[in-house]
Formats: structure tokens, C-alpha cells, sequence
């Protein structure tokens, strides 16, 4: 008890409150390895005791949640906001100033809320009274020291990162059937029956023309491909999805092409609260680095995009003038393939009853597009045609 006697800042009504203690760590891969950050986090519960509380809670629930985001849900920082909103603690202790917060907006709210109730704040060192102008100083330099300080090793990372992509040396982990040689280079995996699996998806794509083509017919003859693992390096031979076969067609690696930021990363404000998600793929060309022949390749980069066209004419809702696409399934004569003779877009049919027959006439997707300016038509007696042929 001679901390309490002291110390001036701690009063009996304090005392007659309970302490919370907050647990935070940024990542599972923390919560697993970084046993003695945990240890030294719960030890600040026996502080508590040790100036004099008698009832101590300990709020862990958000080991493993970031707080970089001001606006990402962190359930064990708004359930310390709230028991001190409702005058039922004395003291929020934690081991440090970031580990409550990364971000002006949550250490703001926090420290208002504490002011307003009377409640004090306490890490490994000090206990601070946000009723003295001294202490209200002091928080807010160590709060801004630690936003400062995670944008500061963030802009490091960052550059760092991208000056490695810019030599083309960045690997987070090789595709499917590529290794490094002793000095480092690229070179094709020295298994040959990795080597033939990978050229056989693009032999067969280029005969069918089709991602799912290509994908039924591995799967109808129980071909397996070679996949990386979630967890481990080494590979699993398994029937491939059809996912697998697209990431093999339509990633451009496989061309000799190293590309860097092809998905980037979007902050979107999704029912108030900010969320990072990576957007759509980027074109090869469009993304941040781009090097060409960077390394050997199981096509050429005519190969490949010529590959990406053919896939992109396959697409149900691409829209371009493209005059060629995949056949698809179904009783209507040359599905996929028509289009209107008015505005070239693709026709698509539509089955009634139970039946599945075809309605009499295949609808121009212009009709179905509200947001289309062309004219509403009837296409029973439109012109149809395909290259070469018309109706």
C-alpha cells in the first residue's frame, strides 16, 4: 500500500470502483508467438491490486485485433468506453498507451469519457488523473507518439516493399512449378511431372477455349494438378477447382512476367465502420510494377493474352464487341454465340415453364439494362447474326 499512500491521485472513491485492465495484440500470429508480451500485459492486472482495488477485470478479447483503424469493431475496447460511461470504473490500466489505441479518434474518445467520469488511467509507470492539465498533456503526447509511431513503421515497410518489387525480387511465395536456383534466380521446378501438369492446363485451354471446359475435362479424366498449401511448402497433388485452373490461366507470372500491386487495397466504409478489402484484379500492365521477361515463362506473352481475351469473351456480362464466346448449355440453338443485329450485343435466352423450352425470341440484353439509352425493342423479328452468318 505505500504506492497509494504516494500517490495523491488515488482516492477512496476510486478505490471503491473496480480496475479494468486491457489486453490487446495485433495479429493471431502475435497471440501465438509472443507469449512473454502476453505475460507482461497480465502482469498489470497485480499492479491494480497492488495499489489497492480489490476487484480487477481483464478485458482480452481483443488479442489478435488491429487497432490502426479508427473505425474497425473492436469489442473489448467499446466494452471498457462503456463500463466507464456508466461510472463503474475507477482505473483502465494497460501496459502502454498503444496497446488502448493507434488511431486520435479512439484515444480522444477514451480520454474523454475518462474525464467525464472521473476515472483514471494507468500503464507500467505512471497513474494519470486526466483532471490535472499535466497529466492531460502527457496522455496526449503519448497518444500521438504512438499514431506517429505506427504511420512511421508503416511508410518504412511500405517503401521497402515496394523498392524489393521495383527489382522484381519480392516473393511472398512462387507459383505452382517454379523454384530458385543457388543463385537466387527463377528457374522452372525440377520435377518434370510439376513442369507437364502446368503446360498441360494451358495445352488444354487452348484447345477448348474455356476455363470450365478446361476445368470439367481435368476433372472428368481425375488429373490432379500440383497446389501450394495453406500451410507448409510442401506441394499437394489434387483434383483441381475451378478456381485453381483460372488462377493458372490468368496469372501472368506464368508468361515471364513479374507484376506487383495487382490487387490493391481499398478502405470502404461498409455500415459506418471502415473495412480494408482488395479490389478487382488490375490488368498486367496497369499495376504498379510490371516487368516483362522477367524470368523464364511456360508461354509467351502473345500466348497470354491472347488467352485473356478469349477469357473475357467468355464472360456472361463482359461487355464489348467481341464477336466470338463459349458455347453454353441448353436447348436454344447456338447459345452464346448470337447476337442482336442492331447493337451487337450478346442475345440471351430465356426458358419458361417446366418444360425448360426456349422463349420464341432470344432478348437483346439492351432490353433488360435500365440504364441503357438505346430504344426498347421486341426481337422476335430482329436480325441475328454471327460472324459470317445471318438470320
Amino acid at each position: 500500500m505505500l504506492e497509494i499512500q504516494c500517490n495523491p491521485k488515488i482516492k477512496a472513491e476510486h478505490l471503491a470502483r473496480k480496475a479494468i485492465v486491457y489486453l490487446r495484440q495485433s495479429s493471431d500470429k502475435q497471440v501465438r508467438q509472443n507469449k512473454e508480451s502476453q505475460r507482461l500485459q497480465y502482469d498489470v492486472a497485480e499492479r491494480m491490486r497492488a495499489l489497492g482495488w480489490k476487484e480487477v477485470e481483464i478485458i482480452n478479447s481483443d488479442l489478435g485485433s488491429s487497432a490502426a483503424i479508427a473505425s474497425a469493431r473492436r469489442e473489448g475496447f467499446e466494452r471498457v468506453l462503456s463500463s466507464v460511461a456508466l461510472g463503474e470504473v475507477g482505473i483502465v490500466g494497460s501496459r502502454e498507451a498503444s496497446r488502448l489505441s493507434r488511431t486520435d479518434k479512439d484515444w480522444c474518445r477514451l480520454l474523454e469519457v475518462c474525464q467525464i467520469f472521473g476515472t483514471l488511467i494507468a500503464d507500467e509507470q505512471q497513474v494519470y488523473d486526466l483532471n490535472y492539465l499535466d497529466d492531460q498533456l502527457v496522455l496526449g503526447i503519448k497518444g500521438t507518439l504512438s499514431v506517429v509511431e505506427l504511420k512511421v513503421l508503416r511508410q518504412r515497410l511500405q517503401a521497402g516493399q515496394e523498392s524489393k518489387a521495383r527489382r522484381g525480387e519480392l516473393f511472398k511465395r512462387l507459383p505452382v512449378g517454379y523454384v530458385r536456383d543457388p543463385m537466387g534466380k527463377i528457374v522452372f521446378h525440377p520435377d518434370q511431372r510439376i513442369c507437364e501438369a502446368i503446360r498441360l492446363v494451358f495445352a488444354k485451354f487452348r484447345e477448348r477455349w474455356s476455363v470450365r471446359q478446361t476445368f470439367q475435362w481435368f476433372r472428368d479424366h481425375d488429373v490432379e494438378l500440383p497446389a501450394n498449401p495453406i500451410q507448409g511448402t510442401r506441394l499437394v497433388w489434387k483434383i483441381p477447382t475451378q478456381s485453381l485452373v483460372r488462377d493458372i490461366l490468368c496469372n501472368p507470372f506464368y508468361a515471364g512476367a513479374y507484376v506487383w500491386g495487382r490487387r490493391p487495397v481499398e478502405t470502404l466504409l461498409i455500415e459506418g465502420r471502415l473495412e480494408k478489402r482488395q479490389s478487382a484484379k488490375r490488368r498486367a500492365e496497369d499495376c504498379r510494377v510490371f516487368i516483362r521477361d522477367h524470368h523464364v515463362g511456360y508461354i509467351d506473352w502473345a500466348t497470354f493474352e491472347e488467352n485473356q481475351r478469349m477469357t473475357r469473351r467468355n464472360a456472361v456480362n463482359w461487355q464489348s464487341d467481341e464477336t466470338m464466346a463459349a458455347i453454353r448449355a441448353g436447348q436454344g440453338l447456338l447459345v452464346g454465340l448470337l447476337r442482336c443485329g442492331h447493337c451487337g450485343r450478346k442475345l440471351h435466352v430465356r426458358y419458361w415453364g417446366g418444360s425448360g423450352m426456349p422463349h420464341s425470341g432470344p432478348p437483346c440484353r439492351a432490353n433488360s439494362s435500365s440504364s441503357s439509352t438505346r430504344p426498347r425493342r421486341r426481337l422476335n423479328n430482329t436480325t441475328w447474326w454471327m460472324p459470317g452468318i445471318v438470320w
